[in-house]
This record gives C-alpha cells, structure tokens and sequence, in this order.
C-alpha cells in the first residue's frame, strides 16, 4: 500500500491524529536519514517512509489515512562513531520516545543491540534487523470524556499517601473480578476503591507505570522487573497493568482508573524515572534515546564520549542539562497532568536531576524550569533526595515548592523504637516536622514525607520479624539489598510460634503506625503494612512479580487488628489538625487570659511532669520522652478568618523495656486529659477514659491523651 506522505509539522513531537492522517514528529540532531516504519497487528512491517521535512533537528512528515491504532517505530541512520558517542544504527527499530501507548515486549533473543553482541566489541556495528525483538508505537487518539472529573485537590499539609503497587494491590483480592485483578481497572473497581475510603487514605503514589521493561539478566533467571524503575516510555501507561490489552486500550483504561479515585476523594501520584533509561552502559540494547542521537539524550564521559556518566547505578544517566531532554521530561510531566488528570509526582533518585556539571545544584535548569510552569505550579512534588553519585545524599536540600522522602525520619524512628541510645534529641525534631530540616529555606512541615518503610527495604512486618535480609530469591547470592536496616527479630528469625514474641512484634507495628499518624509532616505508608504484609526477611523485591509482594487479603486476627488500628489512627489524625500542622511550632510562650499559666505551643516533658531539662535531650540512657502538642496554637484561620482551634495532645513514647510512671502537666485547656490510645493494649489500643494525675506506660508503648471530645 502506497502512503501519501505530506510536509507535517514539526510540533508537537510524537504521533498526533488529525483529519487529515497522523503527523509525526521526531527530534534527531545528529541523524542523516530517519525512516518511519508501519506495522501489523502481528508485528510485520507492512511499509517505511522517510521523512522528508526537517526543522530545527525535528524530522516531520503527516502520513495521510493512519488512524488510532497504527502501529510504528523508526529507522535512523547516522554516523557510527561510538568511541565518539555516536551510535546510530538504521538497522534497529526504535520506541518514538513519544509514543503513547506501547505493543509488545522486548525479546532478549532477538538482536535488539546495535554492536557486536557475540564477539563483546561495542565499536563494532551490528547489522541484524531488530524489528521482531522491540516493542512497537502505538498512535493513540487522545479523545476522552472526563464529564464532571474533579481532583480532591487535598491540601499537601492535610494528606495521608499510601505508597502502592498496581498490579501487587488487587491480583490477589477474591472481591476483585478475576478478569481486573492486577490491573488499572482492578484499583478503579468498587472493592477496591471502598477498602482505600474505609482505610482514610487521601492519595496513592504508584509505582512506576510509565512503559518499563524486563532486564535481561532477570529474564535470564527466570524472574521479571517488578517495580518498574527500568523506563522506556514516559508517555505510556504500562501495557501489563491493562486488561484491555496493549494496543491503546491501555491509556483510557488509566484514565478511567483516575477518574474513579478522584471520584471517591482520593489523589494519584505517580513515581516517576527521569534520572535513567532502560537502555543501560555501552554494553545495553538500543531500544530508543540511544539510536535517536545517543550524545543528546545521556551524559556521556565528556574525555572518553562511548562510556557514560552513572550516578543512578544503572549505567546511564539522563542528560538533563540538554534543552531537548529537559523539553521532554517536561512535556511528559504535563501531559501527565492535562492528559491523565494525576496529582503529583515523586521523583527517583531526584539528585541526579539536579546535577549541573557533578555537583547537586539547588538553582539547576530543571528546578528552574518546573518551578516556573503554570501547569505545574498546583500539583505534589515529591523528591527522592538523593542518587548514588558522590554527594548525592540530599536531604533536606530541596528548594521550596518540593516535599522530600525524609530518610532522617526512617532512620531515627527505627533506631528509637528498637531501643537505640542516644536517639532523643533527634527524635524531637522528627516528631515535630523536623524544622532542622526544612524551617529555614521557607518551607512549612509538610515538606518532609515521613515514612517508616517503603517499596525499597524491608515491609513493616518484616522489619520487625528479621536481623538479617533474607534476599535468596533474587538469584544474587543475598548479596543485593542494604545490610543497614535497622531491624529487630525479639528473639526469633522470621515467623515464630512463640506467644510472647508475636504479641510483642504485633505491639511494635502498633508503635511505628501511631508514631508515623502522630508526628508533623505528611504520613507515607507502605501498602500493605496495614495488614501486616511479609515478605519473608527480603528487603529488595524488584524482580519478585509472585506472592511474595502480592497483598495477601486471607486476613487471621492479627492481621485484622493491625488493618483496623491503622484506619483508627488516619481517620484520627485527619480529623485533628493539630496532628498536621501548616506551620512549624515556634516554642512561643502564651498566656492564658485571666490567669498567671503559661503555656507554649509545645513543650517537652519528664517523667515529674516537668520540662526536659537541656542536658537530658543528649544523654544515651533515656528511652522515654512526652510532647504536648498545644491544639490552641495552630497559628491558621479558617474561610471566615477566625482561629482555628483544635485539641491539645500528650503524647509519651517509651523504647525501655519497662514501664515508666509519669506524671502529667496540666492541659492548655484546664479540662481533664483523656487516654486516647495505648498501643501495649492489644484488644482495645484506642480508649475513651478520664486518666488519674500519674499514669503508667507500659515497656516498648506508646500512649497519646487528649483535653477534648474523643473523635
């Protein structure tokens, strides 16, 4: 069949339908002759047209009568120069690296490098025909009825995030119809939405969705990419998560899923990978950037141009200081928001996009970029403050409008409630939003994202079950996975028949959830930990697509009590606004009218019911500490511009292995305190009763009270 191929123009990039045909649009500096291939439904090319037109480096041509559904990819030609960086190859099929929807997987069988694969010699051309072992482009028209779609639009301050897997989510759940299970309308059905609602969450941060592939050593072992960092489009919805299938189906299937969780009041955040490729070293496939013009795309050794600049750890980096990639990692980021209708985004490994030369830079163009976009300015950003590059560890480093996955919180939590010494003075500032952190670049508390456990490392359950990672799976020798997790096993490796161990370990999940609902800043919980999800000691499942990461919903009691105590406690906290401060405690001493008390917005406690003296914030002995969190203080006002007023809290948290008696202050209020929650109580861990002027709480527990109305 004979395609007419008209001028087209040179924007928007990628494949664009129009009454006419489809225009296509590809950025290529350094090519000498760029084809555009046509394909099959069963992958057989069918016709190659070369594009005549080129405008500023972007080869256009409109193809008349290509419909939604055309599949494509290109052929590039152009000097073959490695040892300069150059490796264009006309002989391997590339990903248009805006195509919006992606058919087909890579085949590592297939010769999908563009060197000499047999005899390892990068500078020697491959010259097989890759077609067969690529994934194909999909021209997606982008029509879709959005209706009466309305974003929460939650304030970042007022947000709970539960951090979660698409497919890990719901393949599993009995409720879910078996045909969605797995997948994007899986998490949009009615159980599922209903389980997100009850549980309090106000958003879901996915893990990556944008069009991954399967690394080759994993398919080699037999196991499959399962998180999703191993990019190769970053304007397609992964076509695994679909049960539409993989040709276009896949992007309304998205969106539906979107429109449904806005819906029900719930935020979609994604995780996203602009840091590196899927393509790899010198060594890796030539699947996309890497054919498309090789130096424009990735940071190449600038002595040395065939090796690469790595400070992701995957053997390449995204060459952000290049105006055309900065332009594309933008795009994606707005089509996502105008086109998807997501909320945010939380950046991996968010260093590396700040590196201007090798340093991290605070004043970097992709900072400056995002920061002054409009369609940008009103969603979540959220970085991953740091890369695997020589001072890449960032936290607390981020300029204003950015959040930041707070490390420092992980740790110190962990090392407190393990019963660590000298953990208390850093555990204030955790508790309190970790102003040391983020109060003096103009940032409030809800810049740092407090997390216990995440996707990377071990779940809750498994950190409190496991001293050593049990990584065996991952056919690497348990040699893969952090060695540093700060864990406790109390007294038995993994699951244990021991009474005494598990209601201790079942007390310790209660202590880290109310620690992490409880402090200022926005809570992130890892999916699952809510019902006490394991995987057996490895605290580095990025190949493990099986039940050891799947949610397992056949729930005994434990694991009920852990799922309804966690759904307590974020209902609880968002109820309080004093538990989400927009504003950090400034330690201003208040006068109660009338009377000579006074009182602060928040105040540290001994146990004789006075103030912590300085010296005891530093010693190594102390395990125990109470906070009063003054719920007059809020320092906001409400749409009608009256103070907002909330209940004052005292919080004791104890990691000594006894009891400890304290003796409470007076409260803000001078009404009487009331427990609210006692995590040693295994039954009944939320209260409602008037306490006495001491009170006891219990080794390795956590007790908050409160001066108002139990909500």
């Amino acid at each position: 069949m004979k395609r007419t191929l008209l001028p087209g123009r040179p924007y928007p990039l990628g494949a664009t339908v129009t009454r006419k045909g489809t225009n296509f649009a590809l950025f290529s500096e350094g090519a000498t002759k760029v084809e555009l291939c046509f394909f099959d439904a069963e992958g057989r090319q069918t016709d190659c047209i070369a594009l005549q037109e080129r405008t500023a480096y972007v080869w256009h041509g409109l193809v008349r009568d290509i419909k939604a559904g055309q599949l494509y990819g290109y052929r590039i030609d152009g000097p073959w120069e490695p040892e300069r960086g150059r490796r264009f190859n006309k002989y391997k099929l590339l990903v248009d690296p805006y195509a919006e929807a992606l058919s087909g997987q890579v085949d590592w069988k297939k010769p999908i490098f563009a060197y000499d694969v047999a005899s390892g010699d990068d500078l020697k051309m491959d010259t097989q025909d890759s077609a067969d072992g690529v994934p194909k482009s999909v021209v997606i028209d982008s029509k879709f009825d959005w209706g009466d779609d309305c974003p929460p639009e939650t304030p970042l301050a007022d947000s709970v995030i539960y951090e979660m897997h698409v497919k890990g989510f719901s393949i599993r759940n009995p409720m879910v119809p078996e045909k969605l299970r797995g997948t994007y309308a899986g998490l949009a059905c009615e159980p599922s939405i209903n389980y997100l609602k009850k549980l309090g969450v106000t958003a879901v941060e996915l893990l990556p969705i944008h069009h991954f592939i399967d690394e080759g050593p994993l398919v080699a072992r037999g196991l499959v990419d399962y998180w999703g960092y191993n990019t190769l489009g970053y304007f397609a919805p992964m076509s695994r998560y679909s049960s539409c299938g993989d040709t276009g189906g896949q992007v309304n299937e998205f969106k539906r899923m979107v429109k449904a969780l806005h819906a029900a009041g719930i935020e979609v955040i994604l995780d996203v990978v602009y840091n590196h490729t899927c393509e790899g070293n010198q060594l890796g496939p030539t699947l996309c950037w890497k054919g498309v013009c090789n130096t424009t795309y990735y940071r190449v050794n600038e002595e040395s141009p065939r090796y690469y600049v790595d400070y992701t750890g995957t053997g390449n980096t995204l060459n952000v200081r290049n105006p055309q990639v900065l332009k594309m990692l933008m795009d994606s980021l707005r089509y996502w928001v105008t086109e998807m209708h997501v909320d945010g985004f939380r950046f991996d490994l968010a260093a590396t996009l700040a590196r201007e030369l090798h340093d991290v830079s605070r004043l970097s163009s992709f900072f400056d970029t995002i920061h002054q976009d409009p369609t940008l300015a009103d969603v979540k950003l959220i970085a991953e403050p740091w890369d695997v590059g020589e001072g890449g560890y960032q936290v607390g480093q981020f300029p204003v409008l950015w959040a930041e996955w707070n490390g420092k919180y992980r740790d110190t939590v962990r090392r407190f409630w393990k019963g660590d010494a000298g953990q208390l003075s850093d555990l204030g500032n955790r508790l309190t939003g970790s102003s040391d952190l983020y109060q003096y670049d103009g940032r409030k508390p809800y810049a740092s994202i407090n997390f216990i456990t995440a996707h990377d490392g071990y779940t809750l359950c498994d950190l409190i079950s496991y001293d050593r990672k049990h990584n065996e799976a991952n056919g690497e020798d348990n040699k893969d996975g952090s060695d540093s997790n700060d864990s406790w096993n109390m007294g038995a490796e993994g699951p244990t028949d021991d009474e005494g161990i598990n209601r201790l370990r079942e007390r310790q999940m209660r202590n880290f959830l109310a620690t992490l609902m409880l402090s200022q800043g926005v809570p992130m919980l890892n999916g699952g930990d809510e019902i006490a999800r394991s995987q057996m000691g490895n605290n580095n499942c990025y190949c493990q697509d099986n039940e050891l990461t799947w949610h397992d919903w056949d729930l005994d009691e434990p694991r009920k009590r852990v799922r309804d105590f966690t759904s307590q406690l974020i209902h609880f906290r968002l109820n309080h606004p004093n538990l989400h401060r927009r504003k950090f405690f400034q330690d201003r001493e208040i006068r109660r009218r009338g009377e000579d008390l006074i009182i602060k917005d928040v105040a540290w406690f001994s146990t004789d019911g006075k103030q912590v003296p300085d010296e005891v914030w530093n010693t190594q002995w102390n395990r125990s500490v109470a906070v009063l969190l003054n719920g007059q203080t809020l320092q906001v006002t409400d749409e009608d511009g009256l103070p907002v007023i909330d209940d004052s809290f005292f919080l004791v948290v104890n990691a000594s292995q006894d009891g400890v008696e304290y003796v409470l202050p007076a409260s803000p209020s001078g009404k009487p305190w009331c427990q609210v929650i006692d995590t040693e109580d295994i039954e009944q861990p939320f209260t409602h009763a008037e306490v006495e002027k001491k009170i006891i709480v219990g080794g390795r527990a956590l007790k908050l009270f409160s001066d108002g109305k139990i909500s």
